[in-house]
């Protein structure tokens, strides 16, 4: 249950519960998601009691806005800032939707730019090194080379990585049944050189790790439990520390990595959407930007126009 600050005006702090509840509950927001919202939206009740505001229909753009330049200047990043607009705009929409306000008082509120950076992403070459560091005659090793196969071969969140059962897997198919962000389900391909090394892990690497309290997690840790997203950070690391490769591998590197690989060899934007998991296409598009950049690198250093000066 969610419940406000004793100091947030009550029917500031009343709309806001209710808000988190409608959320979570009927758009099926994770729990994750929803806490920041509701924190977002606690630190600008606090904002609108200082400006004498105790009702969600006493506030403007304006009232916003001032939130909004007043956090400009504490060092958060342009990221967090859309993200605390995205709160106040979804609270808008659900104040219209109850018929607790007629406007929409966040349409006219501009936010802070965003730059969308560039995700880093392994060469195909990292990768085969990568890939080839754990030692696949130990358990360790085929449980380690089974979870970065699928990583690359899947692209799948660290989350959905660490949460997977083994009734998930289909590999007589070649797919899993992934549960994602907001407990949305979607099938995931898995690569034949990812169900090779999984089996090689089932076969000779799982039953290791097994205890008399294993459950079904596919990938477990010394204790016999479900491997941690910590791990799975610790693992990758220590293999790229192995490997050679200078960039700061990070889970998500993997997914980054994966999706940019199909997107250069020919895979459409769509079901490099569905696979991954976004809802918005938009989200995917970075990765079209990824290989502009690839495109124009390679033009600068290649046409003979721009090596006149060589």
């Amino acid at each position: 249950m969610y419940r406000c600050a004793a100091r947030i005006p009550e029917q500031l702090a009343e709309l806001i519960e209710s808000f988190a509840v409608h959320v979570e509950l009927e758009k099926g927001l994770s729990k994750n998601t929803v806490s920041g919202y509701f924190s977002d939206l606690e630190q600008c009740a606090g904002f609108l009691k200082s400006l004498n505001l105790t009702d969600w229909t006493q506030v403007s753009h304006e009232h916003i806005s001032l939130w909004i330049s007043s956090l400009s200047g504490d060092d958060y990043a342009v990221a967090s800032l859309a993200r605390k607009l995205t709160s106040i705009r979804l609270m808008a929409r659900f104040l219209v939707k109850e018929d607790i306000r007629k406007d929409d008082f966040s349409e006219l509120i501009t936010g802070p730019k965003m730059v969308r950076r560039l995700p880093e992403t392994l060469n195909p070459e990292e990768v085969d090194r990568l890939l080839a560091t754990p030692d696949v005659n130990t358990p360790y090793g085929l449980r380690d080379r089974a979870m970065l196969e699928l990583f690359y071969s899947s692209g799948l969140r660290v989350s959905e990585m660490g949460g997977l059962e083994l009734h998930q897997l289909d590999l007589d198919h070649g797919y899993l049944r992934v549960f994602g962000k907001g407990s949305k389900e979607r099938l995931v391909p898995v690569g034949s050189r990812a169900i090779e090394a999984i089996r090689s892990y089932l076969d000779a690497g799982r039953t290791f790790f097994v205890k008399p309290h294993t459950g079904s997690d596919l990938f477990l840790s010394e204790r016999g439990k479900g491997i941690s997203r910590k791990m799975l950070w610790v693992i990758i690391k220590r293999c790229a520390t192995v490997a050679g490769i200078e960039k700061p591998v990070k889970p998500h590197l993997l997914r980054h990595s994966f999706a940019t690989h199909l997107l250069n060899g020919g895979a459409d934007l769509r079901a490099i959407q569905e696979m991954l998991g976004h809802a918005d296409i938009s989200t995917t598009q970075i990765y079209t930007t990824v290989e502009d950049s690839r495109l124009i690198d390679q033009h600068s250093k290649f046409h003979p126009r721009n090596r006149l000066g060589d």
